[in-house]
């Protein structure tokens, strides 16, 4: 393997281990957590809960006016070309967001009558004017690990994205459900727990000194950030309009009770880009480095190597939603919510597609295309919206997922083949097909059987059965390149364990 890109194959499958792990665990205690007032609440009241968190989220992205995506490329280059505006950069952007997430906070309080009767939700009224004291708390988390970032660092925002504010959210919610508390007192632990979240890792930034938090505003560092980072607001509006459109679409056709349902099933669906998105966190600066020398080449065998990795390690999960969404909503969220297993399935059709295509918008990113991930992405959340103003009132979940699955559908297709247009990057490797078509014939076959499955336990084996053969088929078909042997290697090295066995059979259909 080219040493090159050996190296950053290495260092991705690193910090994507760690980033990982991080991940699962947040989802982990996340799913808990919604699991428990799913089951202690009723479906409307899981429904405003749901609505509560996704017009706070659309506030979290205004208020901090895209500089999560901003400052790990800002701070990196200020590193660089002049270290010492980084304290004042720093400084600048948090008083920047500190100010305005306030702002939109006031917005959200005084507003919050009107929100409740576009979705004629009563109770969302109030649970708004509590929630929303989050939004602060919540903002600055997201622009202090978005620093730590630019330096490179995953620690922060796994001990304190990914473990702290998960367990105390579920610790809080777990009480709140024992001391059988009314359900507008889950908002106060949210609240509580974001808060919470947000003083400990301004502890740890000023114990570790990572960085200087000092109270200074650099006006002209502030236009530039603002300038730089708009544009990628307005994607991050776009991506949410993406994400969060059906919840809302639903909430204003259908009501809460639907939302609820309809909530049971997309949380999960959005697991399935784990890997992706964690593949995500050091890609931007693994391969940057590779573009700035003109080796697209190397840079096109990063992407192919790691984006065959990511649809392998997807494939069980998404197999275990597509082939028995019943069983699994069944088992995690209850009888009461099976009825959203075929927007599970549709959902997970849109995030596999998202999957198996790669890092193609990061890559964008890394080649300077933001321009066209803006144009890219309100493309493709304006037809998320007109095809959930046109599905909902007729087929109501349903309609929600197929516009949503679609419009991922859309919003890949286009930054792959910009990305394929301007570098001839693509993930499509031989060694990469062959997994796909395998896979796609299996799950045909599996599917085509109508199995009933009673219970998730008769579900598992089912899935193991399906696992062994497919691996078996892709041994044989010899998918396996020379770079996957190196990638087990460094892992093999990270976690201080023995892969002999792996190792020798996967170097015998290399």
């Amino acid at each position: 393997m080219d040493d090159e890109v050996g190296q950053a194959l290495h260092k991705i499958a690193r910090g994507t281990g760690i980033i990982f792990a991080g991940t699962v665990i947040s989802m982990f205690f996340g799913f808990l957590s919604r699991v428990i007032i799913a089951r202690e609440f009723s479906k409307a009241e899981y429904g405003v809960f749901n609505l509560a968190l996704t017009v706070l989220s659309i506030g979290l992205v205004i208020a901090t006016l895209g500089f999560p995506n901003a400052l790990p490329r800002e701070v990196a280059f200020y590193r660089e070309k002049m270290p010492e505006k980084v304290d004042k950069l720093i400084s600048t952007a948090l008083i920047i967001v500190a100010v305005n997430s306030f702002v939109i906070m006031m917005l959200l309080i005084f507003g919050s009558g009107f929100i409740a009767q576009v979705f004629n939700e009563e109770r969302l009224g109030y649970t708004l004017k509590v929630v929303v004291f989050a939004l602060p708390f919540s903002a600055l988390t997201g622009v202090i690990i978005s620093t730590t970032q630019g330096f490179g660092r995953v620690r922060e925002k796994v001990y304190f994205q990914n473990v702290v504010y998960p367990v105390l959210w579920l610790t809080l919610v777990l009480s709140f459900a024992v001391l059988n508390l009314p359900f507008a007192s889950i908002f106060w632990a949210y609240v509580l727990a974001q808060s919470l979240t947000c003083l400990a890792l301004f502890l740890e930034v000023f114990r570790v000194r990572i960085f200087e938090i000092k109270p200074y505003f650099d006006r002209k560092i502030g236009i530039k950030l603002v300038k730089f980072s708009v544009p990628l607001m307005l994607t991050g509006i776009a991506g949410f309009i993406m994400t969060w459109t059906d919840t809302l679409m639903l909430g204003y056709y259908k009501g809460s009770d639907v939302v609820g349902l309809y909530n049971a099933a997309a949380p999960l669906a959005r697991l399935l880009p784990v890997f992706l998105n964690s593949a995500a966190f050091l890609y931007p600066a693994m391969v940057s480095p590779l573009y700035v020398q003109g080796k697209l080449e190397e840079m096109k065998r990063v992407y192919q190597v790691l984006t065959k990795w990511i649809f392998l390690l997807t494939l069980p999960i998404f197999s275990l939603m597509f082939l028995f969404p019943e069983t699994v909503i069944n088992f995690l969220f209850g009888a009461k919510y099976v009825s959203a297993s075929s927007a599970l399935q549709i959902l997970a059709l849109g995030f596999m597609f998202h999957t198996f295509l790669g890092l193609n918008g990061l890559s964008l990113v890394v080649i300077g295309e933001s321009r066209f991930i803006l144009i890219s992405s309100i493309v493709s959340a304006t037809f998320n919206v007109i095809l959930n103003v046109m599905l909902i009132p007729v087929y109501g979940m349903e309609g929600a997922a197929v516009a949503t699955a679609a419009s991922y559908f859309l919003g890949n297709v286009l930054s792959s083949a910009k990305l394929y247009k301007e570098t001839k990057i693509h993930p499509f490797s031989w060694n990469y097909v062959k997994p796909l078509v395998i896979s796609f014939v299996l799950l045909g076959v599996i599917k085509g059987l109508n199995l009933k499955v009673p219970g998730i336990w008769y579900a598992v084996p089912i899935l193991v059965v399906f696992l062994g053969v497919y691996t078996l088929l892709v041994l044989l078909s010899r998918s396996i390149d020379k770079e996957d042997v190196e990638l087990l290697l460094a892992v093999e090295k990270r976690l201080g364990v023995d892969l002999g066995i792996i190792k020798r059979v996967l170097r015998r259909f290399v």
